[in-house]
């Protein structure tokens, strides 16, 4: 290498300098750079709110098998010692975290309670309590919750059972659905940000195709004309990121309040609770797709 090739490239060799051709690319092509950033910003916004609508599902599924999901009611022919004493077979079937025995009597007071001004019309039932002795159970897995009814009602001594079987059933169903969507999702948004990364810093190239025939011709490395483009990939996949994190913060919340007014009986959790992954992995997709799009255009197209 001649001493004007070296000194060419320890003039500009710096960090300093590849973060500042980066990012002032980025400004020179104004509009195209700014259609990047929105892009990948409603890509990035997509796929978190799908990402947040499987989360709080989640979070609806775990509340459901933390309560007694399953009630089953004992026959009348069954006295209520041989009731009490089918509370150790119940819990040895699998799925099965607790089981606790109501009585007859413990239920219609239940119910009166419920009824509350209104109890005294059916104060006359109390000495023909038309209601059973039951078990209030809780599973361990409410995905097989259909599993578990159908062993339970298999027992003798068990006359029904009543459940939210339809309601945990319809909400797995749902998170299956959100995932599947969600991975598509990802997948295609992505490729769709890589694109539109690589095109924009393909014109950021063959805008300055002359300048890296001059650096080419005085001794510039490949690393040194890389490096401003990978910046500049950089530079617009972290812009995105923070756009689309505070776009979904106020969307999300703004959401959740309009839930909280209404009569939806689904909580969702509030935005401040998980900000931090949220960022985290929006920047850490941002970054990526910068970078994916900038090396996919330098490969194909920096002859160097």
């Amino acid at each position: 290498m001649s001493k004007k090739s070296r000194n060419y490239s320890d003039h500009k060799s710096g960090f300093g300098y590849f973060i500042r051709e980066g990012i002032s690319s980025a400004f020179v092509h104004g509009f195209t750079s700014l259609a990047a950033v929105s892009v990948i910003a409603a890509c990035l916004m997509i796929t978190g709110t799908f990402a947040l609508v499987a989360y709080n599902i989640d979070l609806e599924i775990k509340k459901l098998e933390g309560q007694s999901e399953i009630i089953v009611y004992i026959d009348e022919t069954v006295s209520r010692e041989d009731a009490q004493a089918m509370g150790q077979r119940i819990r040895q079937l699998s799925n099965i975290k607790e089981a606790e025995f109501v009585t007859k009597e413990q239920l219609f007071e239940n119910y009166l309670d419920s009824l509350g001004e209104e109890a005294y019309v059916m104060e006359g039932l109390r000495e023909d309590n038309p209601l059973r002795d039951s078990y209030q159970i809780t599973m361990v897995d409410v995905s097989l919750h259909a599993e578990t009814v159908d062993a339970l009602e298999q027992m003798p001594g068990i006359a029904s059972s009543s459940s939210m079987q339809d309601v945990s059933q319809r909400l797995i169903r749902l998170r299956h659905v959100v995932r599947l969507v969600s991975l598509a999702l990802v997948a295609m948004l992505g490729a769709v940000s890589v694109f539109i990364i690589a095109n924009t810093i393909k014109l950021a190239m063959f805008s300055r195709k002359e300048e890296i025939a001059v650096m080419k011709m005085v001794g510039a490395t490949n690393h040194f004309i890389r490096a401003p483009f990978v910046v500049e990939g950089l530079f617009l996949g972290t812009c995105a990121a923070l756009l689309a994190f505070f776009f979904q913060w106020g969307v999300y919340a703004y959401t959740t309040n309009q839930l909280a007014q209404g009569t939806s009986v689904v909580e969702m959790i509030s935005f401040t609770q998980v900000w931090q992954p949220i960022l985290i992995l929006m920047l850490g997709a941002g970054l990526l797709l910068g970078v994916g799009g900038s090396v996919v255009t330098i490969r194909r197209f920096l002859k160097v």
